[in-house]
């Protein structure tokens, strides 16, 4: 009986073999046929029809244009609203926050949670999607989490937005 070892031998080895043989028949980069000069051997490569561009308005000029967040009046506002509380994740480009759980020591079998979703970053009311969520344990692993709807949502929002606003008319008066 032929063991499982000289199967994986014999099934294997003609497969190595071909692929070592079939190495010498890729086309060589003979540095001879192509100039020196990167930018006349992407010309050549193009001309030649062997090669691709994406985007080409913006080569050379440093790329497009980025609006950091602390040029952004609506995410400072954000942030400056919720600073009390510890945050969990924390993504600009993908334009959300997200605090960690955080009770008061009065209350400390509650928590809540607060994620904020940016739509745009103009100011309007459309902007933001401000979700609550609250935690009430029994014990320290006996809790129930569900989302909060009530006033607090609508008064982070629009507190927010004043802010924002108020962060806009200062960055007009500075210019």
């Amino acid at each position: 009986m032929i063991s499982l070892k000289k199967i994986i031998i014999l099934t294997f080895l003609p497969l190595i073999t071909f692929s070592l043989n079939s190495c010498g028949s890729l086309p060589g980069g003979d540095a001879r046929k192509y100039p020196p000069d990167p930018k006349l051997r992407v010309a050549k490569n193009i001309e030649e029809g062997r090669g691709m561009r994406f985007n080409t308005k913006n080569l050379g000029n440093g790329g497009g244009t980025f609006e950091f967040a602390s040029s952004n009046e609506l995410w400072r506002a954000t942030l400056d609203t919720i600073d009390f509380m510890p945050l969990a994740s924390v993504n600009y480009g993908g334009g959300i926050i997200v605090t960690d759980w955080y009770s008061t020591k009065k209350n400390s079998d509650e928590s809540i949670k607060i994620s904020v979703r940016f739509l745009t970053n103009e100011i309007r009311s459309d902007s933001l999607d401000i979700k609550i969520f609250n935690r009430k344990c029994i014990a320290q692993s006996n809790c129930v989490i569900s989302e909060k709807n009530g006033d607090l949502g609508p008064e982070l929002k629009s507190k927010i937005l004043k802010t924002a606003t108020i962060y806009k008319e200062k960055k007009k008066e500075k210019k």
